[in-house]
């Protein structure tokens, strides 16, 4: 139906998470249509950082130098490591202000289905990482998913091996939700979790 280099333009957008086929087409035809400079700027772009964008020696989040800003920053707090999924949920934790200490980036989570195992969410890295800082605390702060569950079980075990306090991110109840709306295994882990008023 569509010439072969709009079929291989459209089959490029669909790549992307979330991106049907339909909204693919859309997006193709709008840039031939009407955003070619645009079009012709995102695909410089696109080259420029798969070209030069790499990983963080320390943390594994993306990052242009050998190590990220985050990392480079004497002023964080060498003794707390967060340990999370992906480069977003740095982002995510950075937007609070509430976290000063170094991150760990998974790139992922276990998933066996998927021939996610160990090795594929740095392990090894985390493991030298653990050994060479002076961490007296790290943070799991992983998805409240069941692969998510799982890492964070895997990660306690092999941190709670190296003698270091190990805490998981709290999970429940949202600010401003009401009881009636939250499903039950959100009010089941709130009251498992539950703290004292002080």
């Amino acid at each position: 139906m569509f010439s072969p280099l709009i079929n291989e333009l459209i089959q490029a957008l669909r790549c992307l998470p979330g991106i049907g086929l339909k909204t693919a087409q859309r997006m193709a035809f709008q840039i031939l249509e009407r955003q070619r400079p645009q079009g012709l700027a995102l695909a410089k772009s696109l080259q420029s950082a798969i070209e030069n964008v790499g990983h963080c020696k320390a943390c594994r989040t993306f990052c242009e130098s050998e190590l990220c800003t985050l990392c480079s920053n004497p002023a964080r707090h060498s003794h707390q490591l967060c340990i999370v999924e992906s480069p977003t949920d740095v982002i995510a934790i950075e937007q609070t202000a509430t976290f000063r200490g170094y991150y760990f980036v998974l790139m992922g989570r276990l998933s066996p289905i998927d021939g996610i195992g160990p090795q594929q969410i740095g392990i090894h890295q985390l493991n030298e990482r653990l050994d060479n800082g002076q961490f007296t605390e790290v943070i799991i702060a992983t998805n409240p998913t069941v692969e998510g569950e799982a890492t964070a079980h895997y990660l306690a075990n092999i941190i709670r091996e190296k003698s270091i306090s190990c805490t998981r991110l709290a999970h429940g109840i949202p600010m401003g939700g009401e009881l009636e709306y939250l499903d039950g295994s959100t009010l089941s882990r709130a009251f498992t979790a539950r703290t004292a008023l002080t």
